[in-house]
């Protein structure tokens, strides 16, 4: 029986790569489906979301509310901060006064860290001086002096004293400080509509698989997972794959659940996004 062929987008990062591992080396029964995969940095991802050009993709949290009118939440492959998350850097640790007079380089303005980093300085984006940059080429622009302050996602969060920078602020341990101790939502996993039902809750119980498949064979999907790792140390690699993939990457619970509800409600009441409906999302 030909297969049915899905694509999937997702980063080329560690984390995404282990959540897949299962899929791209065929570890798991799909049945009627195979997968394509799309490796593309989340800012190219959420505006190929707008557009609801892929089957499944990765998407910022931050984009959701734009897109779903083409897409539901998958009830697993969330990443969220649980008490860590995207950090401000600079060659100086700053105040946030002091940030929000500085340059910024961002990953994308649809990046919930982007978000997340505005609800933080209590601003809206026409109110701040910043700059995007490729979430990989931001502590060079720090460094080079683009810019005074970098927004770091990825792998960034755990490299950046190699760079000689200092932090700021972790958005991660600001956001579990104002919520008593939700997780910061920062990127989703999701599905087109135009997929029945009956064919999304199959296909969200294999990535659950596949995710699950990991976890439980760590040491071969993190080896895997090292390929997209850059020059990340495998042993960083490995934290930051622990960091996000997770039981709440597994099933947001109504904990993770409660965070995207809180994550949306702050940024409508500070009309950084417009109202929203409740988030859609497939039945287990």
């Amino acid at each position: 029986m030909e297969k049915r062929e899905l694509t999937l987008g997702h980063s080329p990062d560690p984390d995404d790569a282990f959540m897949f591992y299962a899929l791209a080396r065929e570890r798991i029964d799909t049945g009627e489906f195979s997968f394509r995969h799309i490796l593309d940095d989340i800012q190219t991802l959420n505006a190929r979301g707008l557009n609801g050009e892929l089957d499944i993709t990765a998407v910022s949290f931050h984009a959701y509310p734009f897109i779903m009118r083409h897409y539901m939440l998958l009830p697993c492959g969330s990443s969220m901060g649980d008490g860590y998350g995207p950090l401000l850097v600079s060659d100086n640790a700053c105040s946030r006064e002091e940030v929000a007079r500085k340059r910024i380089a961002v990953p994308g303005e649809l990046t919930s860290a982007f978000l997340a980093m505005l609800m933080w300085l209590e601003k809206k984006p026409e109110q701040i001086d910043y700059i995007v940059v490729p979430f990989d080429k931001i502590f060079d622009a720090v460094k080079s002096g683009k810019a005074d302050v970098g927004l770091i996602i990825h792998e960034g969060q755990l490299t950046y004293a190699r760079e000689n920078l200092q932090v700021c602020e972790d958005l991660g341990v600001w956001w579990a400080g104002v919520t008593d101790s939700l997780p910061l939502p920062l990127g989703a996993n999701v599905i087109h509509k135009r997929i029945d039902a009956q064919s999304r809750r199959r296909i969200s119980n294999i990535l659950k698989q596949s995710i699950e498949f990991g976890l439980e064979h760590r040491d071969e999907a993190v080896e895997y997972s090292l390929k997209f790792a850059g020059d990340m140390e495998s042993s960083d690699a490995d934290r930051f794959i622990g960091m996000y993939v997770n039981e709440l990457t597994l099933d947001y619970g109504e904990r993770g659940r409660e965070a995207v509800r809180e994550f949306y409600k702050r940024a409508v009441a500070m009309r950084l996004l417009p109202t929203i409906p409740e988030p859609e999302f497939v039945d287990a």
